[in-house]
């Protein structure tokens, strides 16, 4: 950043991005939620774990696409090719290990929580495909934002990581009150 100015700006773009995401987050679970049955028998455990484990197929599906990115990118750079025992990288194997790095830590986040939620809510199935839709579409605008910093990648991140912490939260709202399915 060039001085103060430029940076309070960028952090309004980021913040922007991010009430943006929570926005999108709080509507998209409230739709989900409303979705749910009332009144329904609880599902057994094993159905809801099932669930959770499908969903979260698309999550690790984010994973496994960071993870041959970087192949890829080393595999086609003379410069990269020997892999991270030479140095740093180019900026391109910078920005794509940074971007696995950051949905490796999102992956485990999220799939650790709906595995939780699963258990501790009787009908967690829409809320799940909406986590994973969320998930989705927040790592693709996280990725695809990247290059343009901070602020590119602000609504993504938060799309991946405000829905995460939400069904953390409801979870252990819901243990802590003992009325765990």
């Amino acid at each position: 950043m060039q001085n103060t100015e430029e940076f309070r700006a960028e952090q309004r773009r980021v913040v922007a991005g991010m009430v943006s995401g929570l926005a999108i987050t709080a509507l998209a679970l409230m739709l989900a939620a409303a979705w749910e049955p009332v009144g329904m028998p609880v599902r057994p455990l094993t159905e809801r774990l099932q669930v959770a484990l499908r969903t979260d197929l698309f999550v690790i599906g984010w994973l496994a696409a960071a993870i041959a990115n970087v192949a890829r990118l080393r595999f086609f750079s003379p410069d990269d090719i020997a892999g991270g025992k030479v140095g740093l990288g180019s900026k391109s194997i910078q920005d794509a290990t940074a971007i696995l790095q950051n949905t490796f830590e999102q992956c485990v986040l999220a799939i650790s929580t709906h595995l939780a939620f699963a258990t501790v809510s009787g009908h967690p199935t829409s809320i799940l495909i909406t986590l994973a839709i969320l998930f989705c579409a927040g790592r693709a605008m996280f990725w695809i934002g990247y290059r343009r910093g901070a602020n590119g990648r602000a609504l993504g991140f938060a799309l991946t990581f405000y829905p995460t912490i939400a069904m953390l939260g409801m979870s252990a709202v819901t243990i802590a009150l003992g009325t765990t399915q």
